[in-house]
């Protein structure tokens, strides 16, 4: 179970720090759009993108989400990505999270397929 304070950040408008090894083993970080689920952390990408290769390489992550009304309030979960979700599914929930952050649809043009990355925690910590 994910930690309420987490959750509740995360489905709020406030944004992600994500934060994956490359292959190289050197740290890469994106400011992303983050989502929850009473169990995940949920980043959404795409199929080809560096941080998705590096994530089947290496599932091992870090997620930061900070309070946009407060930063000194922000979470970390550090874990790995346990399972992806693709499809309808996962483009849908870029059309939600577009919505949440932008209140439209997404417009970006989409490569490949997108795709949820369901990270599971093993290790949570709030902070504010």
């Amino acid at each position: 179970m994910l930690d309420t304070a987490i959750r509740d950040l995360a489905r709020g408008k406030n944004f992600a720090a994500f934060t994956v090894l490359l292959p190289s083993g050197q740290p890469m970080t994106h400011v992303m759009w983050v989502d929850a689920t009473d169990e995940h952390v949920l980043i959404n990408t795409e199929r080809h993108r560096a941080k998705f290769q590096a994530v089947e390489a290496d599932p091992r992550v870090t997620v930061m989400v900070w309070d946009a009304a407060n930063p000194y309030h922000y979470a970390e979960v550090r874990g790995t990505v346990a399972g992806t979700v693709g499809g309808d599914v996962a483009r849908r929930h870029i059309d939600a999270l577009a919505n949440k952050y932008t209140g439209g649809n997404y417009a970006g043009q989409i490569q490949s397929e997108r795709v949820i990355l369901q990270i599971e925690p093993a290790r949570e910590r709030v902070w504010g």
